[in-house]
């Protein structure tokens, strides 16, 4: 049922994209995985060339492996810093993946438009603020809950090293290497000369 419905929700926007009509023809018969953690789901959304298809089995060219909210974020506009960040993983063909993506960010359905067709345009208008709000909050929420678990294995536990002394750290070594090839290279060139008066 649930399948059936984004299916429908997927190709609506279909025809009126003449760029989602072409790579659709070109991702015939490729397919990729969306793994949802926490919820043990796999859908598979795949080509036929003319339609997109939704199904919960089946092989898979690549797989998005993330959060409900990271993967429904590879559909807005900051799809590439989600995967930056490590949010959504993608696994197998990532040119492929890549070309899934775009699809579906082309063919990303008006959600504020589906819901004014249920509950009117007002109502929809706000449902659609109010989600906005919700999935700014749950971001916010993740990182500093993020920050605050990193701060505590560093600064409570000190099982962790503080992010300021692991840069200093590494500015250390970076300096003592740079020390070391210095002397490596007047130890190459004073060996010559070191030679010569020697002979």
């Amino acid at each position: 049922m649930f399948t059936e419905a984004a299916e429908r929700l997927l190709n609506r926007n279909l025809p009126q994209s003449p760029r989602a009509r072409a790579l659709c023809a070109e991702l015939a018969n490729k397919r990729i995985a969306l793994l949802v953690e926490g919820f043990a789901q796999r859908l598979v959304l795949g080509s036929d060339g003319e339609r997109l298809s939704l199904a919960r089995t089946g092989s898979a060219d690549a797989e998005f492996h993330g959060t409900p909210i990271n993967l429904l974020a590879l559909a807005g506009p900051d799809a590439e810093a989600v995967i930056r960040r490590g949010d959504v993983r993608v696994e197998g063909n990532a040119e492929l993946a890549q070309r899934f993506r775009e699809l579906l960010h082309l063919l990303r359905p008006d959600v504020e438009e589906e819901m004014s067709q249920l509950v009117g345009d007002a109502a929809a208008h706000r449902l659609g603020k109010v989600a906005a709000g919700l999935l700014d909050f749950g971001r916010r929420a993740a990182s500093t809950g993020a920050r605050n678990v990193a701060e505590y294995f560093a600064h409570e536990r000190a099982d962790l090293v503080p992010r300021a002394e692991a840069d200093a750290f590494f500015a250390d070594v970076d300096h003592a290497r740079e020390d070391v090839d210095r002397l490596a290279a007047r130890i190459a060139l004073l060996s010559p000369q070191a030679r010569g008066n020697s002979a």
